[in-house]
């Protein structure tokens, strides 16, 4: 079994002004619920290849992964793929021409091991819940 769920929202700003603020790591705190630090490992410019660890807590735990740019298009998709942590997991950021505004979405896919693997039953309920909550908050940010 595994998760994979999405979620979009329309955002009241351009996408160039939406993609370039979450698709910077140090923001990711800002907007990211469950992630708690998160630390670019490579240099810039943000790009293909792109190192980013972060630091999130579930069920009470301190999770430590790091996810690495494998697709990206400047100021509209980023697809991050994660190399070292509990979760094998890819989640995909895009941003879209919306009138005079942006659609934002978020997809998550991935599979949970170790202590965790018998959470994939009820962890997409969760995890849509998550990123819905997310792009909530990056739209309050955005549009303030």
């Amino acid at each position: 079994m595994g998760i994979d769920v999405s979620a979009k929202l329309v955002i009241a700003k351009s996408r160039i002004e939406v993609a370039q603020y979450a698709m910077e790591p140090t923001n990711d705190p800002k907007w990211t619920k469950g992630i708690k630090e998160a630390e670019l490992l490579t240099e810039r410019p943000i790009g293909l290849g792109t190192q980013v660890r972060r630091m999130a807590t579930f069920l009470g735990k301190e999770i430590h992964y790091v996810l690495k740019v494998v697709e990206y298009k400047s100021e509209q998709l980023m697809v991050m793929q994660s190399i070292k942590g509990p979760f094998p997991m890819k989640v995909t950021y895009q941003f879209d021409d919306e009138n005079d505004a942006t659609l934002a979405q978020i997809r998550v896919e991935g599979t949970s091991e170790g202590f965790y693997s018998f959470t994939d039953i009820f962890m997409s309920p969760q995890v849509k819940r998550s990123i819905q909550g997310d792009l909530k908050r990056l739209k309050t940010i955005m549009e303030s």
